[in-house]
């Protein structure tokens, strides 16, 4: 007994030996500063400036499917409805943004906001939607005529 009492002491002992140690050598350690964002590393993931540029980087299955979307849109908005970037995708605005579209590994998504989805839910029907999003897959062909009906209604609702 008397050994196991003295070995329980002295291990005791070298256990607040150590903490204190460590202790001591967490204050007296530099942390090291970590290296600042530079230009050339946020360049690297940068959002696209223009829809040309955005456009450039789709691969070519979901660009193409992309252009029939683009165009379809372009068809009906007022001649003076400007392309922009927004969120990181193309937009087209007029007033206000109207929709937003970009493309996927597998589809291609109209962004024309959750009331226009409600809206046009029965002919969404065959299609992914979310509350804001429709997925149009790229195996199959575009719906070009429905994509012109939406962006009209969505004309018509921003006044």
């Amino acid at each position: 007994m008397k050994r196991s009492a003295a070995k329980s002491r002295s291990s005791k002992a070298n256990t607040s030996t150590r903490t204190s140690a460590n202790q001591a050598a967490s204050k007296t350690s530099v942390r090291k500063p970590r290296p600042a964002k530079t230009k050339t590393s946020r360049q690297k993931k940068s959002a696209p400036q223009t829809v040309d540029q955005y456009l450039a980087a789709v691969p070519k299955p979901a660009r193409s499917a992309l252009d029939q979307i683009r165009a379809a849109i372009r068809s009906v908005v007022p001649p003076e409805a400007t392309e922009i970037i927004s969120y990181k995708i193309p937009a087209f605005k007029h007033k206000k943004v109207l929709v937003w579209y970009a493309a996927f590994s597998n589809h291609c998504s109209l962004f024309p906001t959750a009331a226009l989805i409600e809206a046009f839910k029965n002919e969404l029907k065959d299609f992914s939607t979310s509350k804001g999003t429709i997925h149009f897959p790229l195996d199959k062909p575009m719906p070009v005529e429905l994509i012109k009906k939406m962006v009209k209604a969505r004309l018509g609702r921003s006044g």
